[in-house]
């Protein structure tokens, strides 16, 4: 009998791609998407992408979603509770396994480990330690279409958000620049491909500098799903809209 499984979804391309490979493994049964949202802003977190269009992911995926909600300011040990309290919910209602779409962020993988032991849940990573330009290469043979909605305003200039994924856009990545951003360069939203049945449509909305520094010391401060340091930073965001 297959495992219970929920899967963790960012709404870009890592997820969609390991959500692809996991949904081909007869081992694990997919039965809930689970995305951390800003419930200040009412987006989801990082991405920075409009809870309505996550709905729409969802929908177009056919898997049912859960949200946990966080504040846009929500300490570690908050974090941490929430979180904990969300996993063994899911525990108790059967779940065994959960997946991610890490790549190589060996202390995130070891973090998310740690905190799946306590609550005895067992974390899959389909992605992890693949090649990053060749699994960028492997989401667009697929007909994954995905566009960014965030980037480091550091690394990034504007004309990267609100681009849409293609073989040129890797092209143009600077060479310090993960071809997935997995070291949190830039953020994507996928809007068709394989798992989807039908694509999400979207409209692009403004493009925005937005410039983070810490309100409270470094240890205390989190930004939702641990992915990126964010303090004392600055993305430019493309606003979509449903």
């Amino acid at each position: 009998m297959p495992n219970k499984t929920y899967f963790n979804w960012s709404t870009g391309k890592d997820s969609a791609l390991a959500l692809y490979k996991i949904l081909q493994q007869s081992a694990f049964n997919i039965d809930l998407l689970v995305t951390t949202v800003n419930s200040d802003l009412n987006r989801v977190s990082m991405h920075g992408l409009r809870n309505d269009l996550l709905y729409k992911q969802a929908e177009s995926i056919g898997i049912p979603l859960k949200t946990i909600e966080l504040s846009g300011d929500v300490s570690m040990k908050t974090y941490d509770k929430v979180m904990k309290n969300a996993m063994n919910e899911l525990k108790q209602k059967g779940f065994t396994h959960t997946v991610f779409g890490d790549i190589f962020l060996e202390d995130l993988k070891t973090y998310r480990e740690s905190k799946l032991h306590e609550v005895g849940v067992e974390p899959i990573f389909p992605l992890w330690k693949l090649d990053t330009k060749e699994l960028l290469k492997e989401f667009l043979a697929l007909g994954f279409k995905a566009i960014t909605v965030s980037v480091n305003a550091k690394l990034l200039d504007e004309t990267f958000v609100g681009r849409v994924l293609d073989h040129q856009f890797l092209e143009d990545l600077p060479e310090n620049v993960d071809p997935c951003g997995e070291n949190g360069e830039f953020h994507t939203f996928v809007f068709d491909g394989p798992i989807f049945k039908n694509p999400v449509n979207y409209e692009i909305g403004e493009k925005v500098l937005k410039s983070y520094s810490p309100s409270k010391s470094e240890e205390d401060s989190c930004f939702q799903d641990k992915d990126t340091v964010t303090w004392d930073t600055s993305f430019w965001y493309c606003d979509l809209l449903a």
